[in-house]
């Protein structure tokens, strides 16, 4: 992929900081309490999660266009571990991306200065007050978004996203992003992409309340989709709220993402940045630059957790319609039925999916909700799913309903789990 040259300006990007724990290092109280910290100074952390490898870390770099990659490690590897993570970063074409990181006492200053040789930006010592640790950290790595003719592949594709996202300012009216739509999608030179094809991609939006296993369920129909589809690719666009009082955010979802791994699954994290609707107001944008590359087959669209007058994808009241279809998730635990009716996404979502089918609450929600769909009128059938289990037939039935739906390979279910394609 290339970009276009564009002579409009770009906003600068809120900073984004990917986070990490290595491979064999388990603890991650010191990373979870900087990344606290890092969103309430105003920044925008993904957090990858611990036991992760070097490429993982560096896969998701490139795909978030992160900003700086910042890493946890209390295991004693640092000095081999940092050292594979920049080189891959400088293998890839993606040696602009710094890294810095810390240990604790583990990381002495001989091992410091001899990381600083190899390509480590920083390394933070025990006792570095937070308050000058974010200070550095927001006056040094923040950047402009904008585009760059060196980036190819995923990078290419992410500073597109990036550049979506800064343009679409903090509070887009939702009435001027369907007429963008209606207008034919994205027209900016800066966030186009060198097509691979013609534009194409179901695109799926998944909605539901806070934990009902979206992002778990998601990670399953990856694999689904990874089975039955032996040469296409799969994007997912996860998007999480940002704080309302500071505007930062953790974006946590990749936490989940065990599929994001292989090398046909392209996966970034949206802050909602101020936006109301359970999107980011970039997200039609968004979908318009992976349309437009012709890349992927499925586009999958989490939404923040929904409340239940939530219509994040436009399915009501005549507006453009953001998907081509619409997943809504429910765990067992809703609250009663009362509560079931006032479910607005019940009326219209195309796919309904009660997760956690293994909770002792499911066998009655499930006759419960069904009922609620049967009185739409609408042929409503609800797939119990439990995401957990990996091999799990409700989410082979589900996933063979997208399929049909999208004109898609269907998944036979597998038998076995789908092999990781993850560069060294």
């Amino acid at each position: 992929m290339a970009f276009a040259k564009s002579r409009r300006a770009t906003p600068a990007a809120p900073l984004r900081i990917l986070t990490a724990v290595p491979v064999c290092d388990g603890h991650d109280s010191a990373v979870t309490t900087i990344n606290i910290e890092l969103a309430r100074h105003g920044l925008e952390v993904i957090y990858l999660g611990y036991h992760q490898a070097a490429s993982a870390i560096v896969r998701a770099a490139i795909q978030e266009d992160a900003n700086v990659v910042g890493i946890s490690s209390y295991n004693g590897g640092h000095i081999v571990f940092f050292k594979e993570v920049v080189d891959q970063l400088k293998k890839s074409g993606n040696g602009d991306i710094p890294v810095f990181g810390g240990g604790g006492g583990t990381i002495t200053l001989a091992d410091a200065r001899l990381m600083k040789k190899q390509g480590t930006d920083r390394i933070y010592f025990a006792g570095t007050s937070l308050e000058s640790m974010m200070a550095e950290i927001k006056r040094d790595f923040a950047r402009a978004a904008k585009p760059n003719a060196r980036f190819k592949g995923d990078r290419a594709l992410a500073r597109a996203l990036t550049i979506a996202e800064c343009r679409a300012g903090s509070l887009t009216p939702p009435s001027a992003r369907n007429r963008s739509r209606s207008r034919g999608g994205v027209s900016d030179p800066a966030l186009q992409v060198k097509r691979t094809g013609s534009a194409r991609g179901f695109v799926l939006g998944v909605a539901g309340p806070g934990g009902a296993g979206k992002s778990t369920l998601i990670d399953e129909l990856t694999s689904r989709f990874l089975q039955s589809n032996p040469a296409g690719r799969i994007a997912i666009l996860a998007n999480d709220p940002s704080h309302p009082d500071t505007g930062g955010a953790i974006l946590g979802d990749r936490v989940s993402a065990i599929y994001a791994q292989h090398d046909r699954v392209f996966f970034r994290s949206l802050a909602t940045r101020g936006s109301l609707t359970g999107l980011s107001a970039s997200a039609p944008a968004a979908i318009d630059v992976l349309k437009k590359s012709g890349e992927f087959d499925l586009i999958l669209v989490e939404s923040v957790g929904v409340g239940q007058e939530s219509d994040p994808f436009g399915i009501f009241g005549g507006k453009q319609r953001l998907v081509d279809a619409s997943l809504f998730v429910l765990a067992p635990y809703y609250g009663g039925l009362i509560q079931l009716q006032k479910i607005a996404l019940l009326n219209g979502a195309d796919l309904v999916a009660l997760n956690k089918c293994d909770h002792p609450m499911a066998h009655t929600a499930r006759a419960e909700i069904q009922a609620r769909l049967n009185q739409n009128g609408k042929g409503q059938i609800l797939h119990p799913t439990t995401a957990a289990k990996h091999f799990d037939p409700g989410v082979d039935q589900l996933f063979a309903a997208i399929a049909k739906l999208g004109g898609l390979t269907e998944s036979t279910g597998g038998e076995k789990p789908c092999r990781m394609e993850v560069s060294s």
